[in-house]
């Protein structure tokens, strides 16, 4: 049962580091849009892309903290069973 635990949280973080990727690389285009949009003089397509990339990068910063916590707590499970006396 502890295997299907594991495999369960890794299927977990691995969607964590997913959907920090591809945040980041949402915001990284949308960052190219915002500046299309400047050459283009659109002050309205300006403050879109800019509050879509903003979307993304909050996105990036949950999902990192997120990923950050699991990965905290996978940590401080190892160290338990150091403790079990098994050496």
């Amino acid at each position: 049962m502890r295997k299907d635990a594991s495999a369960q949280t890794e299927d977990h973080v691995y969607g964590l580091v997913s959907v920090l990727y591809h945040a980041l690389q949402g915001a990284e285009t949308y960052e190219k849009y915002v500046d299309d949009a400047e050459r283009a003089g659109d002050d309205e397509l300006v403050r879109f892309f800019e509050q879509c990339r903003d979307q993304e990068n909050e996105r990036a910063s949950r999902a990192k903290q997120l990923l950050v916590e699991r990965i905290d707590e996978r940590a401080g499970e190892g160290e338990d069973d150091d403790d079990d006396g098994d050496i």
